[in-house]
């Protein structure tokens, strides 16, 4: 896999890209990692049995609450764009709420500047054009709102501390509960009290990945109620206790990671 970084001014709303080749079939367990992503497939596209379906060639994929067992059958080559979790919704023009646990065709959003992009990413023979092409094409979609830049404000908070109250969230963010719940999923793709499940998985994983073992300072650090809390809800969200995920595979938080 290789990683490439955005341009600067798309550093506050791409995390990175991603591109893999291999001509191995194989299957990796994925988890939720609370960032939507634009998928492009050079190649055979990935099968996720949790959905019985294949990824389409142009793939969005938006935020999920569940682990799925990706499969290749080979001849892979895929180009991966990873956004921030409150701005993908600024470069396509379709709310996030619209693809939740799901995995949808990026012709089905019918956005013709981004077809057109598609399409130069299938002709292009080199991966370091394709993502300048897609660069390209994001910088010149940069549209910040207010809205935008009140539930970033929220998820920092929420990669802080992710017990943090929605209530405490919607008087930052000066809305009513109701209003802010709207907002934020309409932005994030979920609710906040989801997505706050989602910061907290991630922040254990990050702790077990740096070596820390103790369940119970791990549940305390990530503002679950005990460590019962915890085991149930990373075993919810990733098909394992902690002590079993360890054995078949090294823990690794996408979300509190930055490989670029």
């Amino acid at each position: 896999m290789k990683i490439y970084q955005p341009r600067e001014e798309l550093r506050p709303y791409v995390r990175y890209y991603w591109v893999l080749e291999s001509n191995e079939p194989f299957s990796v367990l994925t988890f939720p990692i609370g960032c939507p992503q634009i998928i492009f497939h050079r190649g055979n596209p990935l099968y996720i049995p949790e959905l019985d379906k294949s990824q389409s060639y142009f793939t969005i994929s938006g935020q999920v609450n569940f682990p799925a067992h990706i499969q290749s059958c080979g001849h892979l080559e895929m180009i991966v764009a990873v956004f921030y979790p409150h701005t993908i919704g600024m470069f396509i023009d379709t709310p996030p709420s619209a693809f939740y646990n799901l995995e949808i065709s990026g012709y089905d959003i019918e956005n013709r500047r981004l077809n057109d992009i598609a399409k130069r990413i299938f002709e292009c023979a080199d991966h370091r054009l394709c993502i300048e092409i897609l660069d390209e094409f994001l910088q010149s979609k940069i549209s910040t709102s207010l809205n935008i830049c009140r539930i970033g404000e929220s998820i920092s908070t929420l990669l802080r501390a992710p017990s943090t109250q929605v209530n405490t969230l919607a008087d930052k963010a000066c809305l009513s509960k109701r209003q802010y719940e709207r907002v934020f999923c309409d932005t994030v793709g979920m609710r906040p009290k989801e997505y706050a499940r989602i910061a907290r998985f991630q922040k254990a994983l990050w702790l077990m990945q740096r070596g820390v073992n103790s369940y119970a300072a791990i549940a305390a650090e990530c503002g679950f109620s005990d460590q019962s809390h915890f085991i149930r809800n990373f075993k919810e969200l990733s098909g394992h206790t902690p002590k079993s995920l360890c054995r078949y595979c090294s823990p690794y938080s996408d979300l509190f990671t930055n490989p670029a």
